[in-house]
């Protein structure tokens, strides 16, 4: 349920309702924008009287919400949501609300040269986020599963190297605490409906990049995000990284068409992960080139030195002259867009 509330309208009269309402046994969402003040009520709203609580001199006006995703449902916070993520004092990285990001570096972490050397050369193509593997998620299990605790370790030598903030994935709940100085914990598609997972991440207090999984509805993708709100935690990142379908000659088939549904359903920002979407190096650029052209408030991109001797998902990376070259394509657009990079 969504209560439009006057403008204008005291805090002291904001917090009596919303004490009401938590009475009931339900909780409150307050979203204050430009134009509109809300109240997203989150319960089984099925026992409030919408007539009584529209009676109420301070409300303007009580909808009834009736997709399942709630706090993360762009009628429950109109305005873009900016997740922004710390990089030194009094600096940080945003995306979302005007903010592109792009992400960008090897699909694993192979080696301490590897690491920082791809940090270096990301950063100088205009990257603003350092993704590495260190825990790999690969379907044989006789594929290189990752360094590891000691790649998280690399990624944050690189990071001093740099300054850019890094993105890793998280594959069981137990490696969490190793993830206490990762910037951004990222949620493969595997796990995009672990909701155990996804219950503890809602309370862990950092940015949370999320994947859609290879074969999930929009819907289902945007109940995952609710599981991480619901926990407390709303910085999160929508990633559309492409899904299964009967065409064999990309690796996925990138839904181009989910960047501007998911800006219109939801508040959270959309970034496109346009490397495990084909699988092909020479498909990065236009399909980062769509993304950017339909909405997308980021991009991630797989970036290796050595593609042919990668340890995991070479096929699909691009070499740091590539980047650089797709960067320079990416940057003029996405101020064409009156976005921020």
């Amino acid at each position: 349920m969504i209560v439009i509330l006057k403008q204008n309208t005291e805090k002291a009269r904001i917090e009596t309702l919303i004490k009401k309402f938590e009475n009931m046994g339900l909780s409150c969402h307050y979203s204050s924008g430009a134009h509109t003040t809300i109240l997203g009520i989150i319960g089984d709203t099925t026992r409030v009287d919408i007539d009584l609580v529209r009676a109420d001199e301070i409300v303007e006006d009580v909808k009834r919400v009736s997709e399942p995703y709630k706090a993360v449902n762009r009628k429950f916070h109109p305005d873009d949501t900016i997740v922004r993520i710390p990089v030194s004092k009094g600096k940080e990285v945003c995306i979302g609300g005007g903010f592109f990001g792009v992400i960008a570096g090897p699909c694993s972490v192979e080696c301490v040269e590897q690491i920082i050397s791809m940090a270096k050369e990301v950063y100088k193509s205009g990257a603003t986020l350092l993704r590495g593997g260190a825990f790999k998620p690969r379907t044989s299990p006789y594929s290189f599963q990752g360094l590891q605790a000691q790649g998280l370790e690399l990624l944050l030598t690189a990071k001093q190297e740099t300054g850019l903030p890094i993105v890793s994935e998280i594959m069981d709940l137990s490696h969490l605490e190793l993830f206490r100085d990762v910037d951004v914990i990222q949620v493969g598609a595997r796990n995009m409906q672990n909701f155990t997972m996804l219950k503890a991440l809602g309370q862990c207090g950092k940015p949370i990049l999320l994947k859609r999984g290879l074969a999930n509805t929009i819907e289902e993708f945007l109940m995952s995000a609710e599981y991480i709100m619901a926990g407390g935690n709303s910085q999160i990142i929508l990633c559309e990284r492409g899904i299964r379908t009967f065409e064999t000659f990309t690796r996925n088939t990138l839904d181009i068409s989910a960047v501007p549904v998911l800006n219109h359903l939801s508040h959270l920002p959309v970034v496109v992960d346009p490397s495990h979407a084909a699988g092909i190096p020479w498909l990065i650029q236009p399909l980062s080139k769509a993304s950017v052209a339909a909405g997308a408030d980021g991009l991630m991109i797989e970036v290796h030195n050595k593609p042919s001797t990668a340890l995991s998902d070479g096929a699909q990376s691009i070499t740091p002259a590539q980047f650089n070259s797709t960067m320079d394509v990416i940057k003029s657009q996405v101020l064409f867009e009156g976005k921020k990079l």
